[in-house]
C-alpha cells in the first residue's frame, strides 16, 4: 500500500461569499495530503471532473455543507489502487463516479434503489465517505469529502460502490459527463417518468441536467419534445440535441409560457421535467402538464423551498407528482448503458461540454454557471 500522497485539490474555504467568485475567491487550489484507500475504499488519479449546479449550490450556501470541503461530484479517473475488500475494480481501469454510493444493505439498497442510500445520504450530509473517513487533511486537519466524491482534485479516495468501469479508450473529457448531468437527466425521463414512444414531453431548464433530459426524451421517442429555458442560447441547443421545440421565457408572463406549452403538447404534456430547482418553475410544470400526466421535480431546491399546488386535479385529472434524484439510477447498470448509446451516436452527451480548463480557473467557472453562460465545464487536473 502506498505512503500518504501529496495532491493539488480545490477546496471550499467558506460558503455564503459573495459573487463575483473570481473576486471574493471561496474556492482556493491548495496542497492537500491524501491518505491511502483503506478497507472498501479505491485510491483515482481524476482524468476530468465537471462543474455542476450542485457544487454551486455548497458555494453559494443553499445546499449547507461542513467546511472547509474539498469540492467535485461529476467525475471520472483511472484506478490507481484497491482498498482490501475490492474485487469489482483493478489498478489502471478507468471509471466514472456516482455521487451516491451505495451500501447494499439498508431499505432502500435491498429494494433496488441506491439512489436512495440512507448511509450514503447521512455520510454526505456529515462530509465524510461511506466507510466514515475524510481522506484528504490540510495541516493535519481533516477536509471534508463532497457526495463521496471530491473530484476536484489531482486524485480522489472514494468508497468502491462509488466507481463504475467504463471503456478504457472513452475520452475523460466526455467520460465525466456520465457521473451526474447524464444520469440524472436521461434516467428522469427513462427510469422515473418511464416515458414511452409517442408520448409528449417538456423540460423546464436547460442546464446541463436538463438538456440531457431533452436528449432522454428524444431517446425515449418521444414527440413533441418541448424545451423551455430563458436563455437563447440553451434553447436553441436543445434543438439540435433533441427538441422539437423551443420556448424562450425571458420577458415572458409564466401564463404565456404555460399556454404555450400546453398548445404544443396537445392540451398539456404527457411528461413535465423541472430541472431548476425552483418552486415557481415547478408550478409551471405542473400548470403545463396534461390530464393524466406526471410532473417530475429533478432540480434540487433549497432546503427551505415549498411546493404549493391545485390539489383538486391529482384526484380529478389523475395527475402524478414524482421526485427524481440521480435520475432513479442504478449506476452500474445505468452508466455502461448511457455510455454505449453515446459510442452509438444516440446520445449526443458530449455537446454539454460548454468549455474545457484547469483547476486554478474554478472561481471564474463558478461564476459563468451562475450567470447561465456555460452548461458544463470540465477540469483537468493537470490543465
Amino acid at each position: 500500500m502506498t505512503a500518504v500522497r501529496e495532491v493539488r485539490g480545490v477546496v471550499l474555504e467558506r460558503t455564503g461569499a459573495a459573487p463575483p467568485y473570481a473576486d471574493s475567491r471561496p474556492l482556493v487550489v491548495t496542497a492537500l495530503h491524501l491518505a491511502p484507500p483503506g478497507p472498501g475504499e479505491v485510491l483515482l488519479r481524476v482524468g476530468a471532473a465537471s462543474v455542476c449546479h450542485s457544487d454551486l449550490s455548497v458555494v453559494s450556501g443553499a445546499r449547507p455543507r461542513p467546511v472547509p470541503m474539498l469540492l467535485g461530484h461529476e467525475g471520472c479517473g483511472v484506478v490507481e489502487e484497491v482498498g482490501p475488500g475490492v474485487e469489482h475494480v483493478r489498478p489502471g481501469q478507468a471509471v466514472v463516479l456516482s455521487f451516491v454510493p451505495s451500501c447494499g444493505t439498508c431499505r432502500a439498497c435491498a429494494a433496488g434503489r441506491p439512489a436512495l442510500c440512507e448511509a450514503a445520504d447521512a455520510a454526505a450530509r456529515a462530509g465524510t465517505l461511506l466507510t466514515g473517513s475524510r481522506p484528504a487533511s490540510r495541516d493535519g486537519a481533516p477536509v471534508h469529502v463532497h457526495l463521496g466524491a471530491s473530484v476536484f482534485a489531482e486524485r480522489t479516495v472514494v468508497h468502491a460502490s462509488s466507481v463504475v468501469p467504463v471503456p478504457d479508450d472513452l475520452a475523460p473529457v466526455d467520460a465525466t459527463l456520465f457521473g451526474c448531468a447524464t444520469l440524472t437527466g436521461v434516467g428522469a425521463v427513462l427510469r422515473t417518468a418511464a416515458a414511452r414512444p409517442g408520448d409528449s414531453a417538456a423540460v423546464f431548464g436547460l442546464g446541463g441536467v436538463g438538456l440531457a433530459a431533452v436528449m432522454g426524451a428524444a431517446l425515449a421517442g418521444c414527440s413533441p419534445v418541448v424545451a423551455v429555458d430563458r436563455v437563447p442560447e440553451k434553447v436553441a441547443l436543445a434543438l439540435e440535441v433533441g427538441a422539437s421545440h423551443g420556448v424562450l421565457a425571458a420577458g415572458r408572463e409564466p401564463e404565456d409560457v404555460v399556454a404555450q406549452v400546453r398548445e404544443l403538447t396537445g392540451g398539456g404534456a404527457d411528461h413535465a421535467f423541472e430541472v431548476v430547482g425552483a418552486p415557481a418553475v415547478f408550478a409551471q410544470a405542473y400548470a403545463a402538464t396534461g390530464r393524466g400526466g406526471t410532473t417530475v421535480a429533478v432540480g434540487l431546491p433549497g432546503p427551505d423551498a415549498e411546493l404549493r399546488l391545485p390539489a383538486v386535479g391529482l384526484v380529478a385529472q389523475e395527475r402524478r407528482v414524482l421526485g427524481s434524484y440521480m435520475g432513479s439510477a442504478v449506476p452500474a447498470r445505468d452508466v455502461p448503458r448511457y455510455v454505449a448509446l453515446f459510442r452509438a451516436g444516440r446520445l449526443p452527451v458530449d455537446r454539454l461540454r460548454s468549455g474545457v480548463l484547469g483547476l486554478d480557473g474554478v472561481n471564474e467557472a463558478m461564476d459563468a454557471l451562475a450567470a447561465g453562460t456555460a452548461v458544463r465545464q470540465v477540469l483537468l487536473p493537470g490543465g
